[in-house]
């Protein structure tokens, strides 16, 4: 029976799994959203070579050079945000209605009534470039050989010999434990202490509780929310009304929080029990009833900072090509974890032995929960955007960009020492990402003007990964998470002049489907052999987005 178990092992090093964060954490956190002002958005964002809107100052810093008046502008926005989340049992449904204000800013153009360079502006602006709201949901009916412990044990395994005395802690989990300077992960004393994974004899190598003939149900949930907000000091201007420029010092706000539980209840489990009467002090494993609930808290917040370069060229009039590239973002990164695992274990022939013994003279279940926290410093990726814009009669806007994003995310101690292990998992789970943003705008009447765009962007993710092709690493206490594939948005909008006054509005539709891994699956000599139970995730966002300004 361990034989059959433990013989999942996993032949690789395990990465950062006791501080900061992992692979798919860092991705989580670099995701942009489509943001901005209302004309911005309307228009799909395709403004790299068109400038002259305040969304310009953290898209292409030299659309500040196109302007030739001052302006002040905000931008407020109403969503509402649908999440499906669908298992072969289950499907659950999330709704949720966020207000906030998208963008505010200023932009100061200075006339130096020269031909050469004509004029030189400044601008401020704060956006909310990421909003990380949603909720998810399911379970499994089923859960067809898999098990968050066997997946666990087979973890600490792969650690080498691990004497069960090294798993004991005294119920917290923080900063100071000794067993942060050894190669314990979190995950494995917590389960440990918490009965989800047991030892043999020899008190080194550990089972979970999933064996032959062992069914049962698993479920989760799980609650994210957080935003990443830039503010954006921009400097620019033109030359010779031909070839404009701009540069940009972005700062940057991220607060993350996730709140989640994974939950199996298993019959016919293999548990740790003791003989009733017996004094030898032996633990035996035995059939019996297993339900337990891991629970996890997740909180990352930061400051960080980047730069922007920008161009446009306009050969002729009815013509612009624009080009903009923007450095990673380097943060100053604080993590707090928490994770706890409630419990409780009956065995079928309750004459025969004891859970009580080992755990609690009552039948209550028990938690064991660590915390800890951990400083640290994030790199996302740069981006580099190119796009072309043209004039058709007197009345009609066309835009077309096209933007890459690279996979050079990395996360390092707060002496600069890269952890290299992560920035390899960056590297095998993920791929740069490629978006095309389309925009155009007719001109009704000098006041009036229509306005519609499109958005489309690739999955982060590599084939291999998303399709349970490679182990994935994660951080603290937290096994599940989350890939992304493509995402789209259709966007509409309006905008009215009245003298030096303007108002703007957009509607905007966002589709994005994403796999959620409840734990990864294990691989043995490049072959599966336990699955990662998933579910397919569907948010569907509907968007009202108003803008007002004043140019002088």
């Amino acid at each position: 029976m361990n034989k059959l178990i433990i013989a999942a092992t996993i032949g690789a090093g395990l990465p950062l799994l006791a501080s900061a964060q992992a692979a798919v954490d860092l991705a989580n956190l670099s995701q942009l959203d489509l943001s901005g002002t209302a004309r911005y958005m309307s228009m799909g964002g395709a403004f790299t070579a068109l400038g002259g809107d305040l969304s310009t100052l953290n898209n292409n810093p030299a659309g500040i050079g196109v302007y030739r008046s001052s302006e002040v502008g905000l931008t407020l926005s109403l969503m509402n945000r649908n999440t499906e989340t669908s298992t072969a049992d289950v499907t659950d449904k999330h709704n949720k209605t966020l207000f906030r204000a998208n963008n505010f800013g200023y932009v100061g153009s200075f006339n130096l009534y020269n031909n050469t360079t004509p004029f030189i502006n400044f601008g401020a602006s704060y956006s909310r470039v990421a909003s990380f709201d949603r909720i998810m949901s399911g379970g499994w009916g089923n859960m067809n050989g898999s098990s968050l412990s066997n997946y666990i044990a087979a973890m600490t395994n792969s650690e080498g010999d691990i004497p069960s005395s090294d798993m004991q802690f005294d119920g917290r989990y923080d900063g100071y434990n000794p067993y942060l300077d050894s190669n314990i992960p979190w995950l494995s004393i917590l389960a440990y202490n918490g009965y989800v994974i047991n030892d043999n004899a020899d008190g080194v190598i550990y089972s979970g509780l999933m064996g032959q003939g062992t069914y049962g149900t698993g479920e989760f949930k799980t609650r994210e929310k957080g935003h990443v907000d830039e503010y954006n000091i921009t400097f620019g201007g033109n030359v010779m009304n031909v070839f404009y420029y701009g540069i940009g010092v972005g700062i940057t706000d991220l607060d993350y929080k996730q709140y989640s539980y994974y939950q199996e209840n298993l019959s016919d489990a293999y548990i740790a029990a003791s003989k009733v009467g017996a004094e030898d002090g032996k633990t035996y494993i035995v059939n019996g009833r297993a339900d337990y609930r891991l629970s996890n808290f997740l909180h990352s917040s930061g400051s960080g900072f980047n730069l922007k370069f920008g161009v446009i060229f306009k050969p002729v009039n009815q013509f612009r090509i624009g080009l903009s590239v923007h450095t990673p973002t380097w943060y100053n990164m604080t993590d707090t974890y928490y994770g706890g695992i409630d419990y409780k274990y009956t065995p079928n022939d309750l004459a025969a032995y004891s859970i009580n013994q080992l755990k609690n003279p009552s039948d209550a279940p028990i938690t064991n929960d660590g915390t800890s926290w951990h400083d640290y410093h994030m790199r996302t990726p740069w981006r580099m955007s190119v796009g072309m814009a043209g004039v058709i009669g007197n009345n009609v806007i066309v835009s077309a960009d096209y933007e890459y994003r690279g996979n050079n995310m990395s996360v390092s101690d707060v002496d600069g020492n890269e952890y290299k292990d992560v920035s390899s998992d960056v590297k095998t789970y993920y791929k740069g990402v490629h978006t095309l943003r389309l925009g155009a705008e007719f001109r009704v009447t000098p006041q009036l003007s229509l306005r519609a765009g499109y958005v489309y962007q690739t999955s982060p993710v590599k084939t291999e990964a998303a399709n349970d092709g490679v182990m994935i690493w994660t951080a603290g206490t937290i096994p599940s998470y989350t890939f992304n594939k493509e995402t789209q948005y259709v966007s509409v909008g309006a905008g009215y002049k009245f003298k030096r006054f303007y108002v703007d509005f957009a509607y905007v539709n966002r589709q994005r489907k994403s796999t959620f891994h409840a734990y990864t699956p294990i691989l043995v000599d490049q072959a599966l052999d336990q699955a990662s139970p998933s579910a397919s995730v569907s948010a569907r966002d509907n968007e009202f987005v108003l803008s007002v300004g004043y140019k002088f």
